[in-house]
């Protein structure tokens, strides 16, 4: 199983600890120290499992919108994207449990042209003024056909750290990643009015593979 590079710290600490914690249990304890490694142990591999990196393959076309991340659309909606696009737009958000894969990947190919990292609060990650108030991230693509689309990593109120590697001036390809959120959270993607949905409410997405929308050439 590959790791996500993000997960390095936490997955050498929390090893150890648990490496410390095992000897001196079966030690002192003997038998009975089970009652305490074997729960310690799950927690362990849920950890690695939470920062794995699964390799996933993308041809994005330049009118095709990628799932950012594995998780429920929970927001299919006309909003006034206030902070860079500034018009009427869908947003389409994406919730992710702490058990889906939490790599977050560009939505589509072309030029980011507008990338700010906020601090803010931790309501729970569906809660829709999470998208306004909660610590998050905003990158804007330019694609091949001048349109700019937003898409925002959100914190929820596991999460408490968001990685984003986009800087302004790269060139990016739909599915690949461009960042990390650990623990619980949401993704949001502002798409032009008059683009095409591919998904619904409820759905279950799959991130850096499966379309979710198609903007208008």
């Amino acid at each position: 199983m590959k790791l996500h590079k993000e997960g390095t710290t936490i997955l050498w600490t929390s090893s150890l600890i648990f490496v410390i914690i095992s000897v001196l249990s079966l030690y002192f304890l003997n038998c009975w120290g089970l009652i305490l490694v074997i729960p310690l142990f799950v927690f362990l591999l849920l950890i690695f499992w939470f920062f794995r990196n699964p390799t996933r393959t993308c041809n994005a076309q330049d009118d095709e919108i990628i799932a950012p991340v594995d998780g429920k659309v929970v927001i299919i909606k006309e909003v006034h994207e206030k902070e860079f696009l500034k018009t009427q737009c869908i947003q389409v958000s994406v919730f992710m449990s702490p058990l889906n894969v939490h790599v977050c990947r560009y939505p589509l190919n072309g030029k980011v042209i507008f990338a700010k990292y906020h601090a803010g609060k931790y309501l729970v990650a569906w809660h829709e003024k999470s998208s306004e108030l909660n610590e998050r991230t905003s990158v804007a693509v330019e694609n091949a056909y001048g349109q700019h689309i937003l898409f925002r990593q959100i914190a929820g109120a596991v999460a408490r750290r968001i990685v984003m590697y986009s800087q302004i001036g790269d060139e990016v390809q739909g599915g690949k990643e461009m960042g990390f959120i650990k623990f619980g959270s949401r993704m949001d993607v502002f798409l032009p009015l008059g683009t095409e949905i591919l998904v619904k409410v409820g759905d279950k997405v799959r991130g850096g593979e499966q379309v979710i929308a198609k903007v208008k050439k």
